[in-house]
């Protein structure tokens, strides 16, 4: 199989971002690359808000570093390299290298942040779910592709909450 030289992976923590949503959403119909969202529909987002197992998650800061710690550490465990890893409040946005299927790469990054959380959860209200169901897997096919990727990544989000790089020399394995 040829992959990629990289992938612009997004998901969202727990019921922050639901169908129906007036910033658009993606179901069935609308799950094309370049299709428009789904149609803001607030009946919908009632009804999805309803049957949440537990309130919508926002990340703290300390959670957002055990997030972005356990992100780099599955990449240096699979041999995979991030060029950049932004941690927000409510999604989390990573530019990866690897020869692997983005949606396994995703479903990596979410069960090592997922672990990483719940066991520095100590305190808090017990959370069943940390993430949304999937998220969006962007390929990045060239070198422009992936130089935009990794800008968009780590300049166009705002103000930087927890972000994250490897390095070439921190990639090599020993």
């Amino acid at each position: 199989m040829a992959y990629p030289i990289g992938y612009l992976i997004t998901f969202t923590t727990y019921g922050t971002w639901l169908h129906g949503d007036e910033r658009g959403s993606v179901d069935k119909k609308h799950n094309r690359y370049g299709s428009p969202l789904a149609v803001i529909n607030t009946g919908l987002r009632r009804t999805e808000h309803g049957t949440l197992k537990n309130r919508p998650l926002c990340l703290l800061k300390d959670q957002r570093e055990l997030a972005l710690q356990a992100i780099m550490e599955v990449c240096r465990f699979r041999g995979w390299f991030a060029h950049a890893v932004h941690v927000r409040s409510n999604h989390i946005h990573i530019v990866v290298s690897g020869e692997e299927r983005p949606e396994k790469m995703m479903m990596n990054f979410k069960a090592y942040a997922t672990r990483a959380l719940r066991k520095h959860a100590s305190g808090r209200a017990a959370i069943k779910k940390y993430w949304t169901r999937h998220g969006s897997t962007r390929y990045l096919w060239t070198q422009d592709s992936l130089a935009s990727a990794i800008d968009y990544v780590e300049n166009e989000q705002g103000k930087k909450m927890m972000f994250g790089k490897m390095s070439r020399r921190s990639h090599e394995r020993k």
